[in-house]
């Protein structure tokens, strides 16, 4: 494994944002700076001229990098042990397009000089207060100097399939597995499948249940979506879902797909188009022929609510995928993202309806996801050459007197 230096990872604006944010538990902090850190796995040792092409690879960037920060960090932000970066996957796709077919992945993280008044470095328990403000936990670790390439690159041996022991401990177990494991199983769920193992005579393993906990999630069943509604005792005659597709079923006019793929299809105007002939490859005007449009939502509401930048720039790809997979010869073309969140609570401009109200510690607030979200939206969609074009966010909050008592409403 080798290390190779790059640019500034931090622009003037983002560096101020940051020794903000850190200044709240570190007054003394003076600076504050960043550089990319590349880290290199080969299979064997770099000639020069590999060398010097993987470095010339790895120049981009207008910020020139701070020496210290290059050089001599404090600590290293890169993405968690066992995960794969979607930087890494695009870089080391380039580097072997390149030739450089002896390096096995590339994959980067941040080097961070943090810089007190008097020149003194800053001690352990400041450091780990800097780091919280520095890295985003569900997708980045936090290593000291020298130590974020090795913990990139192990190869850890597999645990042994470990089995959750319901035929002895009954429902009990799924609960305990259900809460260290975090499936967030429902009740229904969990006796299900104390039923359906008691019958088979044997016990769960934790990866049946993860992937049970998986494809029964609300994100891919939409089991509330979908559920029946009674409201006020009476129960209604369609569910949220059924509500939607009433539209569909009492105006199909103009689709030519709907709920049946991941994406909706509707009809679109003659033209011509400008595509590679089959047989030849040579690009040719086609004649005026019909040229259906699809369209495709994408909600990432609980990954944008834990990681706002990495959460929407999924949703964004999620969009780009269905549409690709729903038909074929489909070019993506524009992008709409939107936000939906509980008030800002922006520091220097509180306004009198928004009061602290707490949230679950996970959570970033609504302030981080508007001020990173848009940014992850932004990018997946103008790297993949399908730009966001616009987008809305709103907030909102009410206090209302329910049966209970005063309740709190909101796009939490």
């Amino acid at each position: 494994m080798e290390v190779f230096a790059g640019p500034g990872a931090l622009s003037p604006s983002r560096e101020e944002q940051l020794l903000a944010r850190i200044r709240g538990a570190i007054p003394h902090l003076a600076r504050l700076s960043g550089a990319f850190l590349h880290f290199v796995r080969t299979e064997s040792p770099l000639s020069i001229e590999t060398r010097e092409t993987l470095r010339r690879l790895l120049d981009y960037g207008e910020i020139p990098a701070d020496p210290t920060a290059r050089n001599q960090p404090d600590l290293v932000v890169a993405p968690r042990p066992g995960t794969v970066s979607p930087w890494s996957s695009r870089a080391t796709d380039i580097v072997h397009r390149c030739g450089l077919t002896d390096i096995q992945r590339v994959e980067r993280g941040v080097g961070y000089a943090l810089i007190n008044a008097d020149g003194a470095p800053l001690a352990p328990e400041e450091r780990s207060a800097a780091a919280v403000h520095l890295h985003d936990p569900m997708v980045e670790a936090i290593f000291p100097s020298g130590q974020a390439g090795e913990a990139l690159f192990q190869d850890p041996e597999p645990e042994p399939l470990k089995r959750i022991p319901v035929l002895r401990v009954g429902r009990a177990a799924l609960v305990a597995a259900d809460r260290e494991l975090g499936l967030a199983l429902d009740s229904d769920e969990m006796d299900y499948l104390v039923t359906g193992f008691t019958a088979l005579g044997r016990d769960p393993t934790e990866a049946e249940v993860l992937m049970f906990a998986q494809a029964n999630s609300e994100h891919c069943r939409h089991k509330i979506f979908r559920a029946r509604w009674i409201v006020d005792g009476e129960e209604q005659p369609h569910s949220p879902f059924g509500l939607i597709r009433a539209t569909y079923e009492n105006r199909p006019e103009g689709i030519l797909s709907a709920y049946d793929d991941n994406g909706a299809v509707i009809e679109g105007l003659g033209q011509g188009r400008f595509y590679p002939d089959p047989g030849d490859g040579t690009y040719r005007l086609s004649g005026d022929e019909p040229v259906p449009i699809v369209m495709k939502v994408e909600t990432h509401n609980h990954p944008t609510a834990i990681s706002p930048f990495p959460g929407a720039a999924t949703g964004a790809g999620g969009e780009i995928r269905d549409e690709a997979a729903t038909g074929r010869g489909g070019k993506p073309k524009a992008g709409v993202t939107g936000f939906t969140t509980s008030h800002l609570r922006i520091p220097e401009a509180r306004r009198p309806w928004e009061p602290e109200r707490g949230r679950p510690a996970r959570f970033a607030t609504p302030l981080e996801i508007m001020t990173r979200g848009p940014l992850g939206s932004a990018r997946f969609n103008n790297e993949y050459g399908r730009p966001g074009i616009c987008g809305y966010f709103r907030t909102f909050e009410l206090e209302v007197e329910g049966p209970h008592g005063s309740e709190q409403r909101g796009y939490h």
